[in-house]
C-alpha cells in the first residue's frame, strides 16, 4: 500500500519549502527565463489579454457579446488546516476571474500531493475546502489533474465569461481609482 498513514499531527506547511504567492518565481527571474523561450504563434486579434500585461487572467473574445476568461492559480500550503488550505487556494484562483470583471462558470483542479506522506483523508479535506468555495461561487469543479509530488500543491484553473465592454485590465486603472483591499498584502508583492 503506497498510501500514507503518518501521524495525524502532520503539518502541511512542514512539507513545503514556502507557501502562497511567496513561492512565485520573481518577475525579474521569470523575465530572464522567458527571454530564452522561442516565440510562438502571433497572438490573434481575439486575444484581448495575454502575457504582455501581467493581468490576472487571459481573455479571448468569442463574439461581440462574449469573452472567455481563463486563469491558473496554485500554490503550496500557507496554513496547516487542510480544509482552509483548499478554501484559500480556490478563493485565490476564482478571484482572478472576478478581477477581470468576469463571472466564473467552472473550474478544473490542480492537485499535486506527496501521497506517501499525507493521509488520503487530509488530501480529501483540501479538495473539499476548494469545492466549498466553488459551491459558494456557484460553479462546478468539472475535472482536473493529479500527480504524486514531493510537496503539496493545490489550486484551480478557473474559467469565466465577460462582455467585452465590462472587461477590466491592469492598464485601464487610472489615478484616483478606488482600490479595495480584501486582505492585507502578502509576501508575493515583494518579488
Amino acid at each position: 500500500d503506497s498510501c500514507a498513514k503518518p501521524d495525524a499531527a502532520t503539518r502541511l506547511t512542514s512539507l513545503a519549502h514556502g507557501g502562497g504567492c511567496g513561492c512565485k518565481i520573481s518577475p525579474k527571474v521569470l523575465n530572464e527565463i522567458l527571454k530564452k523561450v522561442p516565440a510562438g504563434l502571433p497572438a490573434p486579434p481575439e486575444l484581448l489579454v495575454g502575457i504582455e500585461s501581467s493581468d490576472d487572467a487571459a481573455v479571448y473574445q468569442l463574439n461581440d457579446e462574449q469573452c472567455v476568461v481563463a486563469t491558473t492559480d496554485f500554490f503550496m500550503p500557507i496554513v496547516d488546516d487542510p480544509y482552509d488550505f483548499g478554501r484559500i487556494a480556490a478563493t485565490n484562483a476564482i478571484s482572478d476571474v472576478y478581477a477581470m470583471g468576469a463571472k466564473p462558470i467552472f473550474a478544473l483542479a490542480i492537485v499535486a500531493m506527496p501521497a506517501s506522506k499525507l493521509p488520503l483523508e487530509t488530501i480529501s479535506k483540501i479538495l473539499a475546502g476548494g469545492q466549498s468555495i466553488c459551491t459558494e461561487a456557484g460553479i462546478l469543479v468539472a475535472g482536473g489533474h493529479t500527480i504524486d509530488s514531493v510537496e503539496p500543491i493545490y489550486g484551480l484553473i478557473a474559467i469565466g465569461v465577460v462582455h467585452p465592454k465590462h472587461l477590466k485590465k491592469n492598464c485601464d486603472a487610472e489615478a484616483g481609482d478606488v482600490l479595495v483591499l480584501g486582505k492585507p498584502l502578502g509576501v508575493g508583492v515583494m518579488g
